[in-house]
Formats: structure tokens, sequence, C-alpha cells
């Protein structure tokens, strides 16, 4: 009797995502996106231009936060990794992603918030090791949100069309979260100063102490809608389990696909020089993004003296225009391609990223040219040269990272040297 058919699913692809699962998936980090866009934008000009602490005093505590996060990222990509198999019922990522969610949506909002206890003869320290605290807290929350929602990519689907897609998506709702913070600052500027017109007014267009409502609201705002989105994701997200391996019968084939390479262990990446080529690449354009990003406030407000209202409405345009490129990705990666894997290597990048962005930051602001006023004469060209000069020295970092990509194309040799022999059918024995 000649053998039977194969096993039902045997061998089928797995069904594409819905579409309620792929929108599901895309607004798992959108708390993160909308508390990145605020960290960024607004910490410096809240912590010095409404708070009214030292440029230095607030260069300390946001590269405390980058500092953090880039410590954390790594150690939680291990861990994500190495968590495969525990939580069987909610899923290893689905798990850090909502210890991760827990954690920003309790520290966040204090970051914003005036010192509890505080007044006006405390010392600036004392201030400092206060907010310490919860931007730790916060910024290991967010490490392990982002690179739980990640590396969920491989988990979830197999397709590379679906991934690129599931990214586009992602980065979709990365751009509407930054929108999202830039219109609620402009609505919230705008209903603090409407009320007060004539004389007053000019004092309103300035930031100042009397700002402080604005971005503690604008904070509970984030926290709120961010979790409303993760409940969202936490809901529609099933997270996926890798396929065992199954016992070989005869509808196995004998000889694995030329196509498949070994996995690469986190010791292996660090052997690479392509490792160090792309992480190069990444950190100089993401130094591009967050120091423009970081600085823009404080060129408006102090470079080119515009009411307050400005800080919102500038980058909300200039994110409503990066919106299309979103819808550029499939192409672009269908072009050039694309390479990941794992969480260890998204948490090695974003290491990278997040500490060399806080180093930047610390020392453009120890060499900020006002040491007893928020802003004296100097401060003016200073903030216009950080615009121009650091961002396009960075640029030239970017365009070199991008030429030796040209010149020495990436490529795995790890892959190469664990991938067994290819097989050759044994000489049939002499006659004697």
């Amino acid at each position: 009797m000649g053998p039977g058919p194969p096993a039902a699913g045997a061998g089928a692809p797995p069904r594409p995502l819905s579409l309620v699962a792929r929108l599901s998936y895309a607004v798992g980090h959108f708390l993160n996106d909308l508390c990145a866009s605020m960290w960024f934008t607004y910490l410096l000009l809240y912590l010095h231009s409404v708070r009214a602490y030292s440029s230095r005093g607030a260069g300390l505590l946001l590269l405390l936060g980058q500092v953090a996060d880039g410590l954390c990222t790594p150690l939680v990509g291990f861990e994500v990794d190495r968590a495969a198999g525990r939580c069987a019922r909610f899923g290893p990522r689905k798990a850090w992603h909502l210890v991760g969610t827990i954690c920003v949506l309790l520290s966040f909002p204090f970051i914003f918030s005036p010192c509890l206890g505080c007044n006006a003869t405390t010392p600036e320290w004392v201030a400092l090791l206060y907010y310490g605290p919860f931007i730790v807290i916060f910024q290991f929350g967010w490490a392990a949100t982002q690179i739980a929602h990640l590396s969920l990519i491989p988990e979830l689907v197999t397709n590379d069309h679906e991934k690129v897609e599931l990214t586009a998506l992602r980065y979709a709702f990365t751009v509407v979260a930054s929108i999202t913070v830039y219109g609620a600052a402009w609505l919230l500027l705008h209903l603090q100063g409407s009320p007060h017109m004539g004389s007053t007014q000019d004092v309103y267009d300035q930031l100042g102490v009397q700002d402080v409502p604005v971005f503690r609201n604008l904070s509970l705002l984030v926290v709120g809608v961010g979790a409303v989105f993760s409940l969202l994701f936490h809901l529609g997200t099933r997270e996926g389990r890798r396929r065992q391996v199954e016992e070989p019968d005869e509808h196995s084939p004998l000889l694995a696909p030329a196509t498949a390479r070994p996995l690469l262990l986190w010791k292996h990446w660090l052997r690479e020089p392509a490792f160090y080529q792309v992480g190069s690449l990444y950190m100089s354009t993401r130094l591009i993004v967050n120091l423009s990003q970081t600085y823009m406030a404080m060129y408006l407000t102090y470079s080119l003296n515009l009411p307050k209202k400005f800080i919102a409405t500038i980058p909300l345009v200039m994110y409503l225009s990066g919106f299309l490129s979103s819808f550029l990705l499939k192409p672009v990666n269908k072009c050039i391609g694309r390479n990941h894997s794992g969480a260890f290597v998204y948490g090695a990048m974003s290491f990278l990223d997040k500490v060399a962005n806080g180093l930047a930051v610390m020392a453009i602001q120890s060499l900020h040219p006002c040491s007893s006023e928020l802003c004296c004469k100097a401060c003016v060209a200073f903030y216009h040269w950080v615009m121009v000069a650091v961002t396009g020295g960075v640029g030239v970092a970017a365009t070199l990272a991008l030429c030796s990509l040209l010149v020495w194309p990436v490529r795995l040799r790890s892959c190469e040297l664990q991938a067994p022999p290819p097989h050759k059918s044994p000489k049939p024995a002499m006659g004697v």
C-alpha cells in the first residue's frame, strides 16, 4: 500500500496577518513614540526655560536618561531573546512589553511636573536627584517596550513583504504620535495664552514658570492616550510561537534547503565588520534626527526670538511633511534590501544611538556661553551654530559611513564559516 496523504497543514505556509492584527501591532509602540517626541523636543526647554535650571543641569538629566536607556537596551534585548519558551500563556515578548509599559506610565508624568517638596530656596542638585530615579525607571520601561515590540516582527510574520509592511505601519504611527504631541502642545499653549490680552500678552508669549501646568497636562495627556493604544495592542496581538522541529517522515526532504543559514549568536555579531559599519551609519543618522529635534525649540525661542506657540507649530509642520516618507518604505526596501536578526541587533544599535546622543547633548550644554542667566546675547548665535555646524558635521560622518558600505558591502562571514559543507554522494566501492 502506498504512502498516505500528508498530514493536514503540513508544510503549508502561515496565513498572512489580518488588517486588524497588523494595526494592533503597529499601535504597540505608540506610547513610546509619544513620550520620545516630548522627551527630545521639550525636556531641555522645560528644565532650562520653565524650571530655570542651569544648562549643564538640564543636559546632565538628559545624559542620565540616554545612558540608562543605552545600558538597558542590550540587556533587555539579550533577556528577550533568552526568554523564548517561558511565559507560554502570555508570550515572553508581550510580557516584557507589558512590564515596560507600566514603568513608562508610572514615571513619565513626574519628569514634566514640579519637584514635590521643592521651593524657590531648594538647591538645584536636590531637584536633579529627585528627577533622576523617575528618568531611570522611564528609560528602562521605554527600552523594554521598544525591544519587545521590534523583536515581535519575525515572530508574527515570516514573509519579507509583510515584515516591510509592519515596519512601515509602525513608522506611520511614529509620525502620527509626533503630530499628536505637537498638536496638543499648540492647543494647550493657545488656551493658556488666549485670556491674557493687552500689556501682559508679550509676557505670556515667552516661556516661563507660568507654563508649568502646560507641560504637566501635556505629559498626562501623553500617558493617557498611550495607555489606550497599548491596551489595544495587547488585546489584538497574539504572539506567534516558533515552529518546533518536526520528526522526519517519508515526505520530508533528505537535505536542508541550500538557502538555510545557521542562526548568529550575539558573540558572532561582535566579530562581524558589517555590524560596526551599520552601527556607525545608524548612530550618525539618529544623531542628526535627535539633535535637530532636541535643539529646534531652543533655536526658535532664543535665536529667532519667536513666540512660544512656534515650539509646537514648526515641529508639527516638519512631521506633517515627513509623514509621506512612510509610504516610500516599501519600494525603497524592495530596492536596497533589509537585514536584522533578533532582539540583540536591535538592542546593540539602539545602545549606540542613545549613548552617543546623550554625550553629544552634554557636550553642547557644557559649551553654553551663558552661566548666570537663561540666555545672554551670546546664546543667540550659539543655538544657530548648533543647528548648522553640529548637525552638518554629523551628516558628513553619516555620509562617510554610507560610503564604507558601498566600498565594502555587508557580508556575514560567520554564516559562511558555520555553513555545513555541500553534500557529496559517496563514491561506489570498487569491485574485488
